[in-house]
């Protein structure tokens, strides 16, 4: 269940496009900021913060590739909470394979007819408006073009599929959006025609996986917090769990994780912020934090003995939730290409 009624709270705590200026209703701050909130969040549910990213994402994509008049049309509505926002990329052949895209963009006289199916789309059930990816022709080497749609509320043909039942990250809906003979005006294509690729490798690499990496790095301190807690009051051989070797010994490993995770995520963060692309150093986060925090939590349950396998715990959502991080916003794989070939240029 994603309780979609917080949204608007959100927006009037300033919470929601961090990033965005005052002028389209933001509050002005940046990439950093962004993060530290969702870090909060996902300390206590990675759910419901991964419905937040991608929302973010929606205001993100029409903030840096969007008119001015698209800008003043959506933005102050994605920023208040009024309007919840969505981006359907990834389809049935696969996320990362973006030149395969079968979603089609036909221009017509109206403006663009769009026809497809999304998969594993965040927010798909709830959001009022979505941002869609698809193509639009070829090039002049015969390669796939891109474009990107943003699909107004209301829109007909625009409709929500299967729901997923997820292992973790269930604080946020999660399914199909399907587009049959969707037509949208000139004025709703964002950027330029072929530039899609661009706007959801920018978004998604940028927006989408420092996102990510803000959870896990929630989930890592919270598995912290629950051993320190747990240990402190868990008593065994007559003292505090907490007085074992041992057990101090997981509770470090943990703490040393989380703190290289949050160092590497909010040095990334910072460079995004000083105006310089940051895709690589946002991709090494997501691929360490994420499965950092899947051993944190691995350890901190070990900690807990039985008690980290009952659900009055929160120890085993957070599990869940890490384990359901690693393939969102991309692979540990894809994450590993990616900084490889950064290094290898």
């Amino acid at each position: 269940h994603c309780p979609k009624e917080l949204f608007k709270v959100f927006g009037e705590q300033g919470l929601l496009g961090i990033f965005v200026s005052p002028e389209f209703g933001g509050a002005g701050l940046g990439l950093t900021e962004r993060a530290i909130m969702l870090e909060e969040v996902a300390r206590h549910s990675s759910g419901f913060a991964i419905a937040l990213m991608t929302h973010d994402l929606a205001a993100a994509a029409i903030y840096n590739f969007g008119t001015e008049a698209q800008k003043k049309q959506w933005l102050p509505k994605l920023c208040s909470g009024e309007l919840i926002g969505g981006l359907s990329v990834t389809e049935p052949t696969g996320g990362s394979d973006l030149g395969n895209q079968a979603t089609t963009i036909e221009k017509n006289e109206a403006g663009y007819l769009m026809n497809g199916r999304k998969v594993f789309i965040t927010n798909s059930h709830i959001a009022d408006l979505n941002i869609w990816t698809g193509t639009s022709g070829v090039n002049e080497k015969g390669r796939k073009m891109l474009s990107a749609l943003i699909i107004p509320p209301g829109t007909p043909g625009l409709s929500a599929g299967r729901k997923e039942n997820k292992l973790g990250l269930r604080g946020s809906v999660t399914g199909d959006t399907i587009a049959k003979d969707v037509q949208c005006g000139p004025d709703d294509l964002l950027g330029k025609e072929g530039a899609g690729a661009a706007i959801a490798l920018h978004t998604i690499g940028h927006f989408g996986r420092s996102g990510i990496s803000a959870f896990s790095v929630g989930i890592l301190r919270g598995s912290v917090e629950e051993a320190v807690k747990f240990s402190k009051e868990r008593i065994i051989y007559g003292k505090p769990l907490a007085k074992l070797a041992e057990m101090q010994a997981l509770i470090a490993e943990n703490q040393i994780e989380y703190e290289a995770a949050a160092a590497m995520l909010y040095n990334a963060t910072a460079i995004y912020d000083r105006g310089e692309d940051a895709t690589p150093r946002i991709a090494a986060v997501k691929y360490f934090s994420t499965e950092a925090a899947i051993r944190a939590t691995r350890r901190t349950m070990d900690l807990m003995g039985g008690y980290g396998v009952m659900n009055e715990y929160p120890i085993g959502r957070f599990l869940r939730d890490a384990l359901a991080n690693v393939p969102s916003g991309g692979t540990s794989q894809i994450m590993r290409i990616i900084v490889a070939g950064n290094v290898l240029k």
